[in-house]
């Protein structure tokens, strides 16, 4: 199928209270393009200067979500456009996307990322650290950023029983929250691997990128 069948066939198949974002990082403009033609308007990407050049060239009603580690010192150049930051881990990068929020008078939308996975290469916040976050002085202090969600990723397994259970810790930590915090109302989690599982599990935005796009196109440059 084409990117654009492949759009449309997820457009059709995802529950509504679901949102598809999808994962075009490493992919030409031509391919977002043709996802775009197709209807789509919400992808993802995890390097913040590629995902600025793209959005310079293409229309300016797509949302941005930046699904990747977020390094302090490069929130600057996506502040301008970007519309939900998965990767949140640390009161540090709040404070940073708050700062660089309010140059450009945005109120910049954020997801804590909560670690879910055994992996230590997969980065994330304790549920009780979020909890604490939310629930602090100082993050009352930040006009420019607002929390909607979590975002959590599995462990890069074979082992189903093991994501589900992965999953079912982050909805938990979703609900747990939720009830202090009742502006939470996203639940990032499932790819293009196991989205279906993370849909029954209570997802309601997943990171969809090689089942549209093919595998990824890392060069030298990436």
């Amino acid at each position: 199928m084409s990117i654009s069948e492949k759009i449309k066939e997820l457009h059709t198949t995802l529950p509504n209270h679901v949102t598809l974002v999808a994962v075009s990082k490493t992919k030409p403009i031509s391919d977002l393009q043709e996802a775009y033609d197709a209807g789509q308007r919400v992808f993802g990407e995890n390097k913040i200067q590629e995902m600025a050049e793209k959005w310079a060239q293409l229309p300016k009603d797509i949302s941005w979500h930046m699904i990747g580690h977020v390094q302090r010192n490069k929130v600057k150049y996506m502040a301008e456009f970007v519309d939900l930051i998965h990767g949140v881990d640390s009161f540090k990068l709040l404070k940073e996307i708050n700062k660089q929020a309010k140059k450009y008078n945005r109120i910049i939308r954020c997801l804590l990322q909560i670690k879910i996975a055994e992996e230590d290469s997969k980065f994330g916040m304790d549920a009780s650290d979020a909890a604490y976050l939310l629930a602090s002085a100082e993050f009352t202090q930040l006009e420019n950023i607002q929390i909607v969600g979590v975002m959590g990723m599995a462990t890069f397994t074979d082992n189903t029983a093991q994501v589900q259970n992965e999953f079912k810790h982050l909805k938990a930590t979703f609900d747990d929250l939720h009830t202090k915090n009742p502006s939470l109302e996203i639940i990032s989690m499932g790819m293009s691997g196991d989205y279906n599982l993370a849909i029954e599990e209570g997802s309601t935005m997943v990171r969809i990128g090689s089942s549209i796009f093919g595998a990824r196109n890392y060069t030298s440059s990436n």
